[in-house]
């Protein structure tokens, strides 16, 4: 009854090939694509400018330093999703080396992370929707349009249409991840066509002198944007959730995390470097589409339009990757009995967990409908980075105990690699608010409460 009890990393392995029920239909392809999928969305149609008030032009190197924590984590995480091919991500790579207690806890900010995270993006889809309808001459009524105590003066009951899509996403995940993965190729390709797009017209009309000064709030500045723009990178992690559902895990998994990564960095880079090389950081406070900004400063307008429906294709997508890692953690802490057994039912005719798919995608589509958006982004970012910092740790623990595991993937430079992720993600930590901590503080006190009054109790490893 051991708190630190650990599972066999063998057993883990075999259940994860022969009897989860889940369909192996994922190549590498649709790894990548679904790490992109979750990663061009909100951070690039939103963050970008808010971003730039705390860094100014020198956001491109906040981008950069982000994108390197990541890339450590990521390494770390290709070498455990290769070789432990299993559903549950983090939480069940911390099971096998640092413990119950501590996979638990992981898995119970994963929960809050994924679960928040498609929640925010679907608040920010609702904006994007419902400024594409205004174009159009149409508008819902107002007390459909948010969150109650969303819009100070403004009475407000639900944000239907976060609610809406929430429900339309949590439709195609239940049909099957075969047919979630073939819209979300779709999409993402969209997407990336407008970003491509957005850099073919905008780069015509940079103004170096809009670079000038280039970090106007000096190297704080940079590591705080580094910080809230992080957020931007969280999902690539979701593709280790998919590991029961690829065709060949041992290869494809590291080419989709790194693969995803290096893409989504490219892109932010270019794309933050245009957006301040046309309009001053200044004219981006209190905007929420700061792409279509920047186009209609420049006068193509007719481009901003394009912008405007990518934004909400790339939200689309960020929702249905994080409420489909959401609910592949769900199914794996079920399946251990750490949640109840009706959880991890996979249903025979769709090869998904239907319960589980159905129960995240209300419960969040409530709270995106009735809770406002800056209350659900506050704790995403914490809990992202505490997952990463975990997964390095777990990497250093696996190559002492067991140096003779067949690895197909090994992370390069160990400890100094994951060592180096651990230090960066902490750095972008420090650099959060208090609020943000204490609410971190209080749900995780919730989950410990949960584990000893339940999950420990029903464990399967007390049989």
């Amino acid at each position: 009854m051991s708190i630190f009890r650990t599972k066999s990393l063998d057993e883990m392995i075999s259940a994860g090939e022969s009897h989860s029920g889940l369909k192996k239909v994922l190549g590498p392809l649709d790894l990548i694509m679904l790490g992109v999928g979750a990663i061009v969305g909100t951070g690039i149609f939103v963050l970008t400018g808010t971003g730039s008030l705390t860094a100014g032009p020198a956001l491109t190197l906040s981008f950069v330093i982000a994108a390197i924590a990541c890339g450590f984590a990521g390494l770390c995480y290709a070498e455990f999703a290769s070789t432990v091919p299993v559903a549950g991500s983090i939480y069940t790579y911390s099971y096998a080396t640092l413990g119950e207690v501590i996979a638990w806890l992981i898995g119970w900010d994963l929960m809050l992370e994924y679960g928040l995270a498609s929640s925010t993006v679907s608040v920010g889809w609702s904006g994007y929707f419902q400024s594409l309808l205004s174009g159009f001459g149409v508008s819902l009524p107002t007390a459909l349009t948010a969150a109650p105590g969303a819009i100070p003066g403004v009475t407000t009951w639900i944000n239907l249409p976060a609610l809406v899509i929430m429900l339309v996403v949590t439709f195609m995940l239940a049909l099957g991840i075969r047919e979630s993965a073939k819209l979300n190729n779709f999409l993402v390709f969209v997407k990336i066509g407008v970003v491509l797009l957005f850099i073919a017209v905008g780069a015509r009309h940079v103004q170096p002198a809009n670079w000038q000064p280039f970090a106007p709030f000096g190297g704080t500045g940079v590591l705080s944007a580094a910080a809230l723009v992080f957020f931007a990178f969280i999902g690539f992690d979701a593709v280790t959730s998919a590991a029961e559902e690829v065709k060949n895990p041992a290869r494809d998994l590291p080419i989709g995390i790194v693969g995803s990564l290096a893409v989504c960095s490219l892109l932010y880079v270019v794309v933050s470097a245009i957006m301040t090389g046309i309009v001053p950081y200044q004219k981006f406070m209190g905007v929420d589409h700061p792409i279509s900004l920047a186009l209609k400063y420049a006068g193509e307008s007719w481009v901003a339009g394009f912008t405007d429906l990518g934004a909400i294709l790339g939200m689309t997508t960020v929702i249905l990757v994080m409420s489909y890692g959401q609910t592949r953690i769900t199914f794996a802490m079920s399946r251990d009995g750490l949640l109840p057994a009706p959880l991890s039912k996979v249903h025979p005719k769709y090869g998904t967990p239907f319960l589980t798919t159905w129960l995240v995608g209300v419960i969040f589509g409530l709270i995106a409908a009735f809770v406002p958006l800056h209350v659900l982004a506050e704790l995403v970012n914490i809990g992202t980075l505490a997952a990463f910092c975990l997964v390095s740790i777990s990497v250093i623990v696996l190559r002492s105990k067991r140096p003779d595991l067949p690895r197909a993937f090994r992370c390069p430079g160990v400890p100094y690699v994951p060592s180096m992720a651990i230090a960066s993600c902490v750095t972008l930590m420090a650099y959060l608010s208090l609020h943000t901590w204490v609410a971190f503080a209080i749900w995780m006190s919730i989950g410990i409460l949960v584990y000893f009054l339940y999950a420990r109790l029903n464990s399967k490893l007390n049989d």
